[in-house]
């Protein structure tokens, strides 16, 4: 399982290398960079983090397909790999979408657009011609002149049912938001499984279920003392009581509850004080060493094949190294 860190989208421009290094030689196997509404350009992090490390992996999580042309898309994220072999992963999704609506690209069938982009921007990653002639997306023998030796890997990233499937019909594999509990990773495999299934024959024989993989972000603190770690993170999981995360937590026991506690108490600041431990425990990774490193395992065995750990813009060099050596980064990237 890889373990990774997603670089906080509130984090001054003036930290955001010095952050990416200090990621780089904890060993992590990733690094996120985030594309939220206002904050800072995907493409343009991702680039400058590449080129301030020596060994991450970095991935873009994710682009809003709405706000950009799957070909000049596909040219940004192939210039990336063949400057930064191997390095790059890429992750296209529908984007929020109060935000869609905010600067007026929201579509009305965005699971149409998402399927059309990721065979577009797969496509000509792949060095293919690539003509199509949809109901967003209309390409005329596009090809990439430089197509990279290593494509990178196409993401989408999704939260509901029906977009997963796309997910697995379309794209490489699927990153999910946090909260990423065990049961949240078992329902997005069914759901992957069942896209993967309606793939052309063609594919079928290079990709299989098992091959589209799950990446999952989660927010994490450790500490000796798990009250310290839950007490870090509260106002962070009291957001997840609000309609956007419901797809997240509606397989657990306590979905409804939470629910139904969050609608009592608007403020966050109120709802953070109410949850109970065992909420924050599922919700978040949380707790001493160990505990993180059952909690990875849990999710390792459930399907994720990637594990990043989501902080706030106030996190210290110092907790980054306890989430490594809680992780064994210094162990398995020596």
């Amino acid at each position: 399982m890889r373990i990774g860190v997603v670089l906080p989208r509130d984090l001054p421009d003036t930290n955001v290398i010095t952050f990416a290094r200090n990621v780089d030689e904890l060993g992590f196997d990733n690094l996120w960079v985030v594309e939220d509404l206002g904050y800072k350009g995907g493409f343009a992090q991702a680039g400058a983090v590449l080129a301030a490390t020596s060994r991450v992996r970095v991935g873009i999580g994710v682009l809003p397909v709405a706000a950009r042309n799957p070909v000049f898309t596909a040219m940004e994220a192939a210039t990336l790999a063949n400057l930064f072999p191997g390095r790059i992963t890429l992750g296209v999704g529908h984007g929020m979408p109060v935000w869609m609506r905010q600067v007026g690209i929201a579509v009305d069938s965005p699971l149409t657009l998402l399927a059309e982009t990721l065979d577009a921007v797969r496509g000509l990653l792949a060095g293919d011609t690539v003509s199509i002639d949809g109901r967003y997306v209309h390409l005329d023998a596009v090809r990439l002149e430089a197509p990279p030796a290593l494509p990178p890997v196409v993401l989408a990233g999704v939260r509901g049912p029906r977009s997963m499937e796309v997910s697995g019909e379309h794209a490489d594999g699927t990153l999910l938001a946090e909260p990423v509990t065990v049961e949240y990773l078992e329902h997005t495999r069914t759901l992957t499984k069942r896209g993967v299934a309606r793939r052309p024959a063609r594919q079928k024989d290079v990709s299989s279920a098992a091959e589209h993989q799950l990446h999952a972000y989660n927010v994490a603190w450790v500490d000796d003392d798990p009250d310290v770690a839950r007490d870090r993170v509260r106002q962070t999981v009291a957001v997840f009581g609000q309609p956007d995360w419901w797809p997240h937590i509606a397989s657990l026991p306590f979905a409804e509850a939470f629910k139904a506690l969050a609608a009592q108490h608007r403020s966050t600041n109120d709802l953070a004080r109410l949850l109970p431990a065992e909420w924050i425990d599922e919700l978040a990774i949380v707790g001493t060493a160990a505990t993180v490193r059952r909690r990875l395992a849990d999710l390792n065995r459930a399907g994720a094949a990637s594990c990043s750990y989501f902080v706030d813009g106030a996190v210290t060099s110092g907790q980054l190294s306890k989430l490594a050596a809680a992780s064994n980064m210094s162990v398995r990237n020596r």
